[in-house]
This record gives C-alpha cells, sequence and structure tokens, in this order.
C-alpha cells in the first residue's frame, strides 16, 4: 500500500466499524480533523466518549481503543481491523 493511501485505508477501516457498530446498537461518530488522523468515536450512555483509532503494523491494521501511553499491545486493548468480530469484541470491551 502506498503512502498516500494510508489515510484511505485508516478512513475505510474505521466507516466499516462505525457501521457495524451501529449494526449492533452502538452509537457511534466518525471525527475527522483537517490536521489529524480520523478517529471513531463511541458515546456510551451517560459516559465520556471513547476514541478508537485504527494503525497500520507490520502485519496489517489494527484498532485500538486506549489512550497512547496504554496501548501496550496487551489483550483487551486492540483488535486487527479485518477480524470479523471487530466490532463484537470493542462493544463488550468499551461498554459496560
Amino acid at each position: 500500500m502506498q503512502k498516500h493511501d494510508s489515510r484511505e485505508a485508516r478512513f475505510i477501516h474505521l466507516v466499516r466499524l462505525g457501521w457495524d457498530l451501529r449494526g449492533l446498537g452502538v452509537r457511534t461518530s466518525l471525527v475527522v480533523p483537517v490536521g489529524g488522523r480520523p478517529v471513531l468515536e463511541i458515546v456510551p450512555t451517560g459516559e465520556s466518549r471513547i476514541r478508537i483509532t485504527v494503525i497500520r503494523r507490520a502485519c496489517g491494521w489494527a484498532f485500538t481503543w486506549r489512550p497512547w501511553w496504554a496501548r501496550l499491545w496487551r489483550p483487551g486493548q486492540w483488535i486487527w481491523a479485518e477480524a470479523d468480530n471487530a466490532a463484537d469484541v470493542i462493544a463488550s470491551a468499551v461498554i459496560a
């Protein structure tokens, strides 16, 4: 994948995840800042927003939903973007 395609790939992964989460009844909002990377926000009822990012790793794209300092590839804090159950895993991990 070429460098200029990474922005498009990041956007596509987040849109797909947002659509899948909406199918599970989860409120989402895609945030596309002018000078930054897009993020998908989940808005649980009565709680602060949770930001989902997608990052490129050597083995592929991964969704993360913890702050940058907590993204140490621990279980329960990331999932491969191509996983069929990504929306289910994220919904169960971030929504109580």
